[in-house]
């Protein structure tokens, strides 16, 4: 089991077992000592420094360098952020102050990175300034989704419970991305490979082949022939502009993407894309589940919650739906009327949020729905992992075809002319 040096308030300090610093500063607190500083420390035979503890619901501890996976915008990364939000939760919860709690995680193993922009929050702090409005100026770090469940957590009375519901959120959004990302990583390999074979093929293969066949048969080469030849020739002799025509294109693609309009066009023609369209929508939506129950719960009114979840979604036709259900919900209407009309939110969920609005209780039937709906988006990604290769399989096997039957073509030709 990993091993703590502590430092208390009172000047003393010594070591302590557990799993993992969290545990640690629970049962220091439980002893009803505060420690100011705790660090992880190698085992009996001391010196080295332990890795820190991995979280106990699966999300692993990323690299803490500034290129870690997941980082928004040079600051933590989610998976980071996480566990700074549930060290913080677990310090309150013991009965420590505010700064001192943050000194506390400040002084627990940081990069220099992590420890300046924690020593801006204390300073913060100290000023006067709640917590929400002191990690506000870190946007970075803290997104608006985290800064809006503290603000609701002081609101509240609640900060520790509120904290606490935050991190298992991006702990669930951590895991959701990951689990995207290996769907799609795989798939995108593949079609890179076969890219590369068929540029290979085209390029040099064909030519050499087509070389010592064209023209001999006496007749017009056929109609593949004649295309697969073109296709090299082309390749071959203007390569010198097709390199930066393409990566002039990539940039003006990307500009494109700044300008709302293309953007609006382009993320609502890919929600009509079978199977792709799918998982992109449950994705979006059990996101989008799952943080507006947390805000809900967390005491935020439903138009502040809508507003700030509007942004997990990811997709500008689905954020559109939700600006029109903020202004008619602020005008007196329901939320599930306006979803339902968009047609991108499944029915289950309608239901569910027009129940919860007639019942009262939208946090605790959201918080439900958002369970059911992960597993159905575990379902959509395994289904576009199974059915996306043999797919791309398929592709390469038909220009792979094609390739073969421009070579072959020609050759029957001279076949039949030497018969």
């Amino acid at each position: 089991m990993p091993v703590f040096r502590y430092t208390l308030a009172t000047g003393g300090g010594a070591t302590i077992d557990a799993p993992d610093r969290v545990s640690a500063i629970r049962e220091l607190a439980r002893r009803g000592d505060t420690p100011v500083a705790i660090e992880p420390v190698g085992g009996p035979a001391g010196g080295s420094f332990a890795p820190r503890a991995a979280q106990s619901d699966g999300v692993s501890n990323v690299s803490e360098s500034s290129g870690s996976g997941w980082s928004m915008g040079g600051g933590l990364s989610r998976a980071e952020l996480a566990m700074l939000i549930r060290e913080l939760a677990t310090a309150i919860s013991a009965g420590l102050p505010m700064v001192q709690s943050l000194r506390t995680i400040a002084r627990q193993g940081r990069n220099v990175r992590q420890k300046a922009m924690l020593n801006r929050v204390i300073e913060r702090v100290e000023q006067g300034k709640n917590l929400a409005d002191a990690c506000a100026a870190e946007s970075s770090s803290f997104n608006d989704l985290s800064v809006s469940l503290m603000r609701a957590g002081d609101a509240s009375g609640k900060l520790d419970q509120v904290l606490t519901q935050a991190a298992e959120l991006l702990d669930r959004d951590v895991k959701l991305r990951r689990s995207v990302l290996a769907a799609t990583l795989y798939p995108m390999i593949l079609a890179g490979l076969i890219t590369l074979a068929v540029i290979v093929i085209v390029t040099v293969i064909v030519p050499r082949v087509l070389k010592s066949v064209g023209g001999a048969s006496g007749k017009p080469l056929p109609f593949p022939t004649r295309v697969v030849q073109g296709a090299a020739e082309f390749f071959g002799g203007y390569w010198w502009i097709i390199i930066p025509a393409l990566v002039i294109g990539v940039f003006y693609i990307a500009s494109l993407f700044k300008k709302p309009a293309f953007r609006l066009w382009f993320d609502t023609m890919i929600l009509n894309v079978p199977l792709l369209g799918r998982v992109m929508r449950d994705v979006a939506v059990s996101r989008f589940t799952r943080t507006l129950g947390t805000l809900v719960n967390a005491g935020l009114p439903a138009v502040s919650a809508l507003r700030v979840t509007k942004g997990t979604l990811g997709n500008k036709a689905m954020e559109r739906v939700i600006d029109e259900v903020c202004e008619q919900v602020s005008s007196g209407a329901t939320l599930a009327d306006p979803m339902e009309r968009s047609g991108y939110f499944p029915p289950m969920l309608i239901q569910i949020i027009n129940l919860g609005e007639r019942s009262g209780r939208l946090d605790q039937l959201l918080t439900q729905a958002a369970g059911a709906l992960e597993d159905r988006t575990e379902t959509s990604v395994k289904l576009f992992m199974t059915a996306l290769p043999p797919l791309l399989v398929v592709a390469l096997a038909g220009v792979v075809g094609f390739v073969v039957l421009a070579i072959l073509l020609p050759l029957l030709q001279m076949q039949e002319n030497i018969g």
